[in-house]
């Protein structure tokens, strides 16, 4: 399997970690997207259409989007599942999983951010504000979704005593806020997941710091 990331990219991030729990080395190749190797006609016409990262490409399979390649892996590589088979469950980590991934890492990522100040004119304190802005909208919804869980499934996980497509998920979103300067002391839940995650050694492996094109 040939897999296609950028260090600091929290979509790869996200397939890192679960490549990591299930135990699969994939051939790397990094894809820088500060320097839009992404949108390099080569790359968009034989890895991936959609001219983003992460993507895998198994053969004659070829798939973008994290979340599309992480429920790939499950059904190819079923153990460990990180989207639960009972429906209940199930339903509540794609809830949790869908919030980070479609409500706030859309409108912070990269190339919005970029849009934001190179095309607006946006200065660097409204970018910073924007960038707050949605972090802690997401993140308040993520906390009341963590505290809800803790009093169904309890377990030091997102959902209970395993880790999950949530967490997954989460892990990324958390560090990138970090980096980006976010004051996240509000929200415990979060946080506490988060450093549970970050001390797993499958987690550890994935972060951005120990890839093959990580840059300082």
């Amino acid at each position: 399997m040939d897999f296609y990331s950028f260090f600091n990219s929290s979509t790869s991030y996200r397939v890192r970690i679960a490549l990591a729990l299930k135990g699969i080395e994939p051939i790397f190749h990094g894809v820088n997207i500060r320097l839009g190797e992404h949108r390099d006609a080569h790359y968009v016409a034989t890895v991936n259409p959609s001219a983003v990262v992460p993507a895998v490409v198994d053969g004659n399979f070829h798939l973008g989007q994290s979340l599309a390649i992480i429920d790939w892996l499950d059904g190819t590589y079923p153990e460990p599942r990180l989207i639960p088979a009972e429906p209940v469950l199930r339903a509540r980590v794609l809830e949790f999983s869908n919030l980070i991934a479609c409500d706030i890492h859309p409108v912070n990522n990269l190339r919005v951010l970029k849009y934001l100040t190179d095309v607006l004119k946006a200065t660097s304190d409204q970018k910073d504000a924007w960038y707050k802005h949605w972090i802690a909208e997401g993140l308040c919804a993520a906390e009341r979704l963590l505290e809800q869980a803790a009093a169904r499934e309890g377990g030091p996980w997102c959902f209970g005593g395993a880790p999950t497509l949530a967490d997954v998920c989460l892990v990324p979103q958390v560090a990138n806020a970090l980096r980006m300067g976010c004051d996240l002391s509000a929200y415990s839940r979060v946080m506490a997941a988060y450093r549970h995650a970050s001390g797993h050694p499958s987690f550890v492996k994935a972060e951005p710091k120990n890839q093959p094109d990580y840059v300082a």
